[in-house]
């Protein structure tokens, strides 16, 4: 048997390649909970045990990781050896490929990462028509209870769950993108543990849950090949996403914990840096971007107290609306009469840092770029090229496509004291040549390229990751990325929903929230400015309101909020989570607690409580992970840690106080 360890689990592989066992440290002292007895019926081995990763040939009739045209695989096992974690090698005899898998958990977390490298060490091409990047499986003797995230445009990362006693569960997208329609994200309940999938890919993929008659639930992760084989010319190799797994012993919402350390993780470094509370202008002008008016919106913003001013859409040659512009990244001359350079240094004279929107991977057919090179865009041969939000994406894969991009980057971030980048992706792929391999892996790859530049090359900037919304939220994003907008929908009580989805695969630090004058898509009850304060406050705070017309009152009371926020920022940034009660609850909250403090941020996301007409008593919010013996104090009230945790803290909602900033002030243990 080989174990790898992390913080506090562990991953145990045996014989042929069969996990062993995967829990707490020490779980594999003893039987395996994978192991089965009793003779295969119909089936092969491979179908019923629990395999790490399976050829069709080993696992045939179950869902198989790896597939190639024509043959019917059978690796056999080579060298098994401790290399940075756990390395396994197989080989294919007869069409000379060749997989090393990988396992390792990532430095101080408990989340174990998986891929695979798939080499054609013979002499024809290989075409491989499936290609995961690892199998895990969960002990389930009376089936799986499995939780996802769905979604649409405007109403991402809705939670939900389904009881799979037997059968087949498969989410997925097939846009080139990670999609509206679901989070690379599964989680398995088994009684009180549970366990967690995610996958580090921002093109097409999929995650498939199987449920066997003999108790046992494997879920595959991997890339989707939507578009066709992946080829491998001899001497060539293929690297899978990763596939990152977890186990908690405290449920879903120890799963997000452990989710969160692992995202804190791929920031490293980038952790340490403040995110700003930042003013974004496209809910105030939309495309109607004028200097003066945009400098009107920054001198609001500084005294609100934001720090960084970002200019949405609209600020580039022939861009008078969605129709065109898109390629031809020159600031508008007729928009900045006095330069470009002059407006952004009026805006941060204002004490403002300055950002900007951009679309780079995208073209409208009325555009400079477009006329000059109308074969970067995707098409197939013979067919018709179809837009959606009148616009074309470019071929990201090809060479010539990502040095414009790169170019065109660097020359704003050079050109320009820019120090946010607001990177958008407002539509999927459609038309692709298939007859070109791997377009999508091509595609990702040179965008994980840019990325990477941008970090090194500029690294004082923030970066926020967009896609219409949440469309391209994933681990390979949050490591490459230091911000991303989980949705368009601004509204108070549709947010909420989505932030709590959102919360439960991924860290607060990563999620931009604005506050806006937004009413109500899926729920248009009303909610007060504090409650949109409070509530964008949960992760990285921004403001997008048309803030010119704001009372004076209203403009006084978002800047004590900003304060406020700013104050605790780093708890809400770095701090362990907690959620407490959820969306449709009457108690809806999260906690937030770094060393010695705690902040918790309340919500009223039900009615009211009688407007004290009646007798009514306070809701509670039974805090977690405090210390019992000692006392937490707010205002002048204190708190025993056991009595915030079994009683709960109280809170009281009125007509005029429907949310709340709570910070408790740790004070010495109970003698």
């Amino acid at each position: 048997m080989w174990t790898i360890t992390g913080a506090s689990t562990e991953y145990t592989i045996g014989d042929q390649l069969t996990l062993h066992a995967w829990g707490p440290h020490g779980v594999s002292d003893g039987p395996s909970p994978y192991s089965f007895s009793g003779k295969v019926q119909y089936l092969l081995r491979g179908d019923v045990a629990a395999v790490e990763y399976a050829p069709d040939g080993e696992r045939p009739f179950l869902g198989a990781d790896l597939a190639v045209a024509g043959e019917v695989l059978t690796l056999a096992l080579g060298e098994v050896a401790f290399d940075d974690g756990l390395r396994a090698d197989l080989h294919d005899e007869r069409t000379g490929l060749s997989l090393t898998l990988r396992w390792r958990f990532a430095p101080g977390t408990d989340v174990v990462e998986r891929w695979a490298v798939v080499h054609n060490g013979g002499d024809a091409p290989v075409a491989l028509t499936r290609l995961g990047s690892a199998g895990f499986s969960v002990p389930t003797p009376s089936g799986a209870t499995l939780h996802y995230l769905w979604g649409q445009w405007a109403q991402e990362f809705t939670p939900a769950s389904v009881r799979l006693t037997r059968g087949c569960f498969e989410i997925g997208s097939a846009q080139g993108v990670t999609g509206h329609q679901f989070s690379p994200y599964l989680a398995v309940e088994n009684g009180d543990a549970a366990y967690g999938i995610q996958l580090a890919w921002t093109g097409s993929w999929q995650i498939v849950a199987d449920a066997d008659v003999a108790g046992l639930t494997r879920i595959r992760a991997g890339r989707q090949l939507s578009d066709g084989p992946v080829t491998l010319s001899p001497g060539e190799s293929v690297t899978t996403p990763i596939a990152a797994g977890v186990y908690s012993a405290d449920g879903l919402d120890g799963l997000a914990r452990q989710w969160h350390a692992y995202e804190r993780h791929l920031a490293g470094e980038r952790l340490g840096r403040t995110r700003k509370v930042i003013y974004n202008s496209w809910e105030a002008t939309a495309f109607d971007v004028t200097a003066a008016g945009q400098l009107a919106l920054a001198d609001v913003a500084a005294s609100l107290g934001v720090e960084t001013f970002v200019v949405d859409d609209g600020w580039f040659v022939g861009r008078p609306d969605d129709h065109s512009g898109l390629g031809d990244w020159t600031p508008d001359p007729a928009k900045f009469p006095d330069g470009f350079g002059a407006f952004v240094d009026a805006v941060r004279a204002k004490g403002l840092e300055f950002g900007l929107w951009v679309e780079p991977e995208m073209v409208n057919p009325k555009s400079a770029l477009y006329s000059d090179h109308p074969d970067w865009v995707y098409q197939a041969s013979g067919r018709p090229r179809t837009t959606i939000r009148n616009q074309y994406l470019l071929n990201l894969g090809r060479e010539d496509v990502y040095a414009f991009v790169r170019d065109t980057l660097d020359r704003l971030l050079t050109t320009y004291p820019i120090s946010y980048l607001k990177w958008d992706f407002n539509r999927p792929r459609t038309e692709a040549d298939r007859a070109v391999d791997d377009l999508d892996g091509a595609h990702v790859r040179n965008l994980y390229r840019l990325l990477d530049h941008l970090r090194a090359a500029h690294p004082d900037v923030t970066v926020e990751g967009c896609a219409a919304g949440g469309a391209r939220v994933d681990l390979a994003i949050a490591a490459r990325a230091d911000v991303v907008w989980p949705s368009d929908n601004t509204a108070p009580l549709d947010r909420l929903r989505i932030q709590d989805g959102f919360l439960s695969a991924h860290a607060p630090h990563l999620m931009s929230s604005w506050v806006t004058d937004s009413e109500g898509m899926f729920d248009e009850r009303q909610r007060s400015l504090a409650f949109r304060f409070v509530l964008a406050g949960a992760g990285v705070l921004g403001i997008g309101a048309d803030i010119t017309r704001w009372s004076a009152g209203t403009r006084a009371s978002a800047a004590a909020w900003v304060e406020r926020y700013k104050g605790v920022r780093d708890v809400i940034h770095r701090g362990v989570v907690h959620r407490i009660g959820g969306p449709g609850q009457r108690r809806c909250a999260v906690q937030y607690t770094l060393g010695s403090r705690v902040v918790v941020l309340a919500w009223n996301a039900g009615g009211l409580d009688g407007l004290d007409r009646v007798p009514a008593r306070d809701i509670r919010l039974p805090l977690r992970g405090l210390d019992p013996a000692a006392r937490y104090r707010h205002g002048s009230v204190s708190y025993s840690g056991s009595h915030l945790m079994a009683a709960g803290l109280p809170v009281r909602w009125t007509p005029t106080h429907d949310a709340d900033l709570i910070e408790l002030e740790r004070t010495p243990a109970l003698l």
